[in-house]
């Protein structure tokens, strides 16, 4: 397990004990009886693209710019039109180490720096002057000193080692000019992406990437949890998900459902995606869970003390 990953678990996981007694979400319908996810009433309908955990709870961000916060009253909305207030569509997110801030980044080039304990939103949008779509975001390192790395629609790995501040942007385009599709990091400067070409990157620096795969996937890869150089989970089309050790790429193939996010730790994790689909890994197998829906799924979260998975229609479960 990587320092940083440790130091943020920890965080989280003391905030979350202090916040999971009392934050304890209305429930919109109940689940089916074998089943241990359970819909919650959410305050959007739109798409929930993703969702993480701060050092003040689960925040979820989707379409129209929306952020949400989970309270012990339940789901609440934060913020409606993204952090240029013009409504653009909010893909990914991450949280820093201390887990204070939380950035996210989605169309038009779309940026946001919101502080959960003071409410203070940064508008970070278009570094460079760049307008395109940005996919996600990943973030190292403590509040206000946080490296950042975005992945773009148009193929380039936007990044800024000096907390996103004007003038200290770059780029880089890593493979053929693809989408990259997602980006996480498990230290400061290293940390994978994966692509629309069906490639897999790894960076050591934070601004140079190498091809570490995949021949032969014949799949979309759609979610990648980079937990060190080789430990790193990729998620895809047909249900595939690959685990790279090192020295290879172990395939396994979990079903039809596309899966669009993925988070291993230590072996176990979930991966979601297509039609409500949630497959959970625990004794090296992926076995499908229950849910109460059939909306899509987009992301999972799995660092707190309630795990919880966010898509389509507003979709929040909760486990």
């Amino acid at each position: 397990m990587s320092e940083r990953t440790d130091t943020r678990r920890n965080v989280l996981k003391a905030a979350g004990a202090a916040l999971g007694a009392a934050a304890v979400p209305s429930v919109a319908s109940a689940s089916s009886a074998d089943s241990e996810w359970t819909a919650v009433k959410s305050p959007v309908g739109g798409t929930l693209y993703d969702v993480e955990e701060t050092s003040e709870g689960a925040y979820a961000v989707g379409d129209a710019g929306v952020v949400l916060e989970r309270t012990a009253k339940g789901w609440r909305k934060i913020l409606d039109g993204g952090p240029t207030g013009n409504g653009n569509n909010l893909y990914g997110a991450d949280v820093t180490d201390d887990g204070e801030r939380l950035w996210f980044v989605g169309s038009s080039g779309a940026i946001g720096e919101y502080d959960v304990t003071t409410g203070n939103l940064v508008d970070h949008s278009a570094p460079m002057d760049v307008t395109n779509n940005f996919n996600d975001v990943s973030v190292t390192g403590e509040a206000g000193e946080a490296n950042v790395y975005v992945a773009g629609d148009s193929g380039k790995m936007y990044y800024s080692f000096e907390n996103g501040a004007t003038q200290t942007w770059d780029y880089v385009t890593p493979g053929s000019g693809s989408a990259i599709n997602a980006v996480d990091f498990y230290d400061d400067r290293e940390g994978h992406i994966v692509d629309g070409n069906k490639s897999v990157f790894y960076t050591g620096d934070g601004s140079t990437w190498d091809k570490i795969g995949l021949a032969d996937a014949n799949v979309n890869f759609y979610g990648v949890d980079s937990d060190g150089a080789d430990d790193v989970w990729v998620s895809g089309g047909g249900g595939m998900v690959f685990h790279w050790t090192g020295s290879r790429w172990v395939p396994r193939d979990t079903g039809d459902a596309g899966l669009r996010d993925i988070e291993v730790e230590d072996g176990v994790g979930y991966a979601v995606g297509g039609g409500g689909a949630v497959y959970d890994r625990e004794d090296e197998e992926w076995k499908p869970d229950a849910t109460p829906t059939g909306q899509n799924l987009k992301a999972v979260c799995r660092e707190s003390e309630v795990e919880i998975a966010v898509g389509a229609g507003g979709t929040i479960l909760e486990h």
